[in-house]
């Protein structure tokens, strides 16, 4: 494992492309991003040669909770608040292999921000010494946060809303 896995960049423009197969969200603009870098392991690699679907889902997952602390509002936290977060709905959409060893990073924005939830969107950027950076995988989650005692729905507390709405991709273009 590399010494860089689970760290970040942060305060990058980016500018990045599906592939045009997909007509949901072929393209968007990400302006403040944050990138988590990832070195895929070899055990997250399948028979086919090729990061296992499931990992992404780690992967976004990761991100998420680098993405709380570089907002300010830590998972650990929310916790200590009686409150957490729960995944309700996940997207993944596929458009090119990542390998083991390639570098990798997550890009992730806000997209919405409601009463009890908010959906954050994930590419997963893969490059080698062959083939230059390109939008491997994109997809989405939407978490509600829940109280930690009885699990029931709760208002999304003002500080982490303070901090989704400061960089929300409300200008994140998408083509259908």
């Amino acid at each position: 494992m590399r010494a860089d896995r689970g760290q970040h960049k942060t305060g990058r423009s980016l500018r990045w492309a599906r592939n045009d197969r997909d007509t949901r969200h072929a393209k968007a603009v990400h302006v403040g991003g944050f990138d988590f870098a990832i070195v895929p392991r070899y055990g997250e690699v399948d028979q086919q040669g090729v990061v296992f679907n499931a990992h992404y889902l780690t992967w976004f997952d990761e991100a998420c909770t680098a993405f709380l602390d570089h907002l300010g509002v830590t998972y650990p936290g929310l916790i200590e608040s009686g409150l957490d977060i729960q995944v309700v709905h996940t997207e993944i959409d596929f458009a090119a292999p990542v390998r083991w060893r390639d570098d990798v990073r997550v890009a992730v924005t806000c997209e919405r921000v409601g009463n009890t939830s908010f959906t954050l969107a994930f590419t997963v950027f893969g490059s080698n010494a062959t083939t230059p950076e390109r939008a491997a995988v994109a997809g989405r989650n939407v978490y509600v946060v829940v109280s930690g005692t009885d699990w029931t729905k709760r208002a999304v507390p003002d500080r982490l809303r303070a901090a989704l709405d400061a960089v929300a991709d409300r200008h994140a273009e998408r083509i259908r």
